[in-house]
C-alpha cells in the first residue's frame, strides 16, 4: 500500500510501514510542513497514497469523503509519546495484512481499530 506520514507522526512511524514493505512518504520528506489540512488531503489524494496521521480533524467525512479518498488513518491516543505511537502503528501494521484500505477512514485506538466505508 501507498501512505503518506503526516507530520505529527515520527519518522520511526514511516520506518515501521516501510519495514513492513509499504510505499511510504512523509509530509516532512516532501517540504510539505505547516500547509493547511485541506492541502495535505488534495496531495494524498492526487499521489493515491493514504494518510496517516494524530489530527482527529480527518476522520471528519463530511469535509474530507471517502469516496474521494484512496482511504485515511486516524490514530487516536491520549498518550501521544512516541512509544505509545509507535506501539499502535506495530498493531496497526497487523492489522493492514488482511485488509483493504480503499475509501475507508481506520480510527485506531490503542484497544480498538473502527473502519468506517462511504
Amino acid at each position: 500500500m501507498r501512505f503518506k506520514t503526516d507530520e505529527n507522526l515520527p519518522e520511526e512511524a514511516a520506518q515501521l510501514l516501510r519495514a513492513s514493505g509499504h510505499d511510504v512518504a512523509s509530509v516532512h520528506g516532501q517540504g510539505l510542513g505547516g500547509r493547511p489540512d485541506p492541502d495535505i488531503h488534495d496531495i494524498c489524494v492526487a499521489e493515491r497514497r493514504i494518510l496517516v496521521t494524530l489530527d482527529t480533524d480527518f476522520a471528519n467525512v463530511v469535509e474530507y469523503p471517502l469516496a474521494l479518498s484512496p482511504g485515511r488513518i486516524v490514530i487516536r491516543s491520549r498518550d501521544q509519546s512516541k512509544p505509545v505511537i509507535l506501539s499502535i502503528i506495530t498493531r496497526l501494521v497487523s492489522a493492514l495484512e488482511s485488509s483493504t484500505m480503499e475509501e475507508r477512514l481506520w480510527v485506531v485506538e490503542s484497544d480498538r481499530i473502527r473502519v468506517r466505508s462511504p
